[in-house]
């Protein structure tokens, strides 16, 4: 039952005009994600086969997605 009012106290923050404008933002934000990862870093398709091979190659391309991102963030705030 835990599961239930959990549920519904999300559902509720989601109605409210903060909730909303959050789920909206983070609606676009994953897409960005995605094609930075295909264009930037040039991935267009799985090496590895199965679920389990997948999901570490997932995992790997996002840790260097964000590994990148901070180390950008450092430059900018080093020389700013």
């Amino acid at each position: 039952m835990e599961y239930l009012r959990l549920k519904q106290q999300a559902r509720e923050q989601l109605k409210s005009e903060d909730g909303h404008a959050l789920s909206v933002r983070r609606m676009h934000e994953p897409e960005s994600v995605f094609g930075q990862i295909k264009n930037n870093r040039g991935f267009r398709r799985f090496l590895l086969r199965g679920l389990p091979k997948v999901s570490l190659e997932v995992g790997w391309l996002s840790l260097a997605h964000n590994l990148l991102k901070k180390a950008a963030r450092a430059k900018i705030s080093l020389s700013g």
